[in-house]
């Protein structure tokens, strides 16, 4: 079952970046986030998706 909010490490570890990256992306809008009690930011799995399929490139011919 995959879990529909990701902690910040959680989220850092799906996308292969920091978790500085993910405050920022959250803070400029690329990714959607919500607090969780006294300030512990969570991020909404559907808006990694999004975020990955936005910026999909397609994939590249290496046939030699």
């Amino acid at each position: 079952m995959n879990k529909q909010l990701l902690r910040v490490g959680e989220a850092a570890d799906v996308l292969a970046v920091s978790r500085w990256t993910i405050y920022r992306w959250v803070e400029d809008g690329r990714l959607e986030g919500t607090k969780i009690g006294r300030g512990s930011l969570r991020v909404f799995r559907a808006s990694l998706d999004r975020l990955v399929q936005r910026n999909k490139t397609h994939e590249l011919n290496l046939s030699l």
